[in-house]
């Protein structure tokens, strides 16, 4: 073999990994970086109307900066949402992770049974499409048609209009939780799976209860699933559409911009004003990406301090 083809060869395996890469990268620009490069574009640019905005030249596309960004900034119903949603997220994530860890925490104890069918059934849920799952519930909250109200009639007990002022945010909070349960508690279960059994069993000859090795040892040790959990659920919080959509037909309460990506949905398709939308929908990605990076600093700074210690 001469050293010639000797060197073309160890060019070729060093160029392989890029060539797996390809696709993925092409894939990526294609349906990622490039929809997002355009809204970007569409959000500085307006369309400019000429007298009765009739003939083909009447309606032209121009230039507009920062007007777009700055009226979405001053949109009451922009901001309403973004309440609306603070005030859902409120509710959301500490329940649905607590409720996670809790049933983690019960899977991981050697007195539970059949834990196979019930990780299985804690989970499910989760694999119920968004739409889905909204119907359903949506379905069960109407008086006329719900089983659960017909029950309570029977007892003589009230029946609260769940689709109504606020035990709406309960209501839409409960498809919420129920459908993400079961994803967060995998995550944070397989990290207490990935525990040594010697540190429970040191723990044990030292006289910890099970109460105390909970707290003490399996919280902590899990914080960083705690923590990809609690990104995960904020972001999800910040993008809810699917479940106020689904049932804005079912009650007057939901309005078409009860939150903010129903408001950008509303001006880009309701609306026609795809450019306002371009500026809104990169105003929420801005503070998306705001929230997770300063979330992620503390927490990673937190865990700097502690390694320390």
């Amino acid at each position: 073999m001469t050293s010639t083809t000797a060197r073309r060869r160890s060019h070729g395996v060093k160029g392989a990994p890029y060539a797996f890469l390809v696709p993925a990268i092409a894939l990526f620009l294609l349906f990622f970086a490039l929809p997002i490069g355009y809204a970007v574009y569409l959000s500085f640019r307006k369309v400019e109307v000429s007298g009765l905005g009739l003939g083909a030249g009447a309606r032209d596309e121009v230039w507009a900066g920062f007007q777009n960004y700055t009226d979405a900034l001053g949109d009451s119903e922009l901001l309403d949402g973004a309440l609306r949603v603070l005030g859902y997220g409120c509710v959301v994530v500490p329940v649905m992770l607590g409720l996670a860890l809790l049933f983690a925490l019960m899977l991981d104890s050697d007195k539970v049974r059949f834990t196979p069918v019930t990780r299985l059934a804690i989970f499910l849920p989760y694999a119920i499409p968004g739409v889905v799952a909204a119907l359903l519930w949506g379905f069960l909250y109407l008086p006329d048609v719900s089983p659960f109200y017909f029950v309570l009639e029977k007892l003589g007990l009230p029946q609260p209009d769940l689709l109504d002022g606020g035990p709406l945010y309960l209501a839409l909070s409960n498809i919420a939780v129920w459908g993400g349960t079961g994803f967060n508690m995998i995550v944070i279960y397989t990290s207490l799976r990935a525990i040594p059994a010697e540190v429970y069993e040191a723990a044990k000859l030292d006289g910890a209860s099970p109460l105390q090795i909970a707290l003490r040892i399996k919280i902590p040790m899990v914080a960083s699933s705690l923590v990809l959990t609690f990104f995960f659920s904020i972001i999800a919080t910040l993008q809810v559409f699917n479940e106020p959509t689904t049932l804005k037909p079912l009650t007057n309460s939901v309005s078409t911009t009860w939150s903010p990506l129903m408001k950008v949905y509303q001006d880009a398709f309701g609306k026609g004003d795809i450019h306002a939308a371009a500026a809104q929908a990169a105003i929420i990605a801005l503070v998306t990406l705001a929230l997770s990076f300063g979330f992620l600093r503390v927490a990673n700074r937190r865990n700097k301090q502690e390694a320390a210690r």
